[in-house]
């Protein structure tokens, strides 16, 4: 089984991906086929709607704004719980701009099943 870790660094990797056929692809390897993904009122499902959530993410944070995303060093698991922080930064600094929670709910493979996404208000 992937270390939790290895699956938050992953998934930070998903938001940074400027490729969008190379971001299909990781949304395959990380969420099932029916997953699902919430953050404050709104919930995406299935591949389709994880990648235009993923997309404007990725096109407002990382290409329009110049950020990145990384994942905290405190990721953990507790059964079929993944829980990490994952930080958005300057693409060419280490000033931390804001910070979040991330719960995922895997399978017994690993893939996200639910993936509830807390930030600052």
């Amino acid at each position: 089984m992937e270390s939790p870790s290895s699956l938050a660094n992953r998934y930070v990797a998903v938001w940074n991906e400027s490729d969008a056929e190379r971001r299909k692809s990781q949304i395959a390897d990380l969420w099932i086929p029916q997953g699902r993904h919430y953050v404050g009122d709104r919930e995406f499902e299935g591949y389709d709607a994880l990648e235009t959530r993923v997309r404007e993410a990725h096109e407002k944070n990382v290409r329009d704004n110049a950020n990145r995303f990384r994942a905290a060093d405190d990721a953990r698991r507790v059964h079929d719980v993944v829980v990490f922080h994952w930080e958005m930064l300057p693409a060419s600094g280490e000033t931390i701009l804001a910070r979040g929670l991330e719960f995922l709910v895997v399978d017994g493979s690993g893939r996200i099943v639910a993936d509830y996404q807390f930030f600052p208000a």
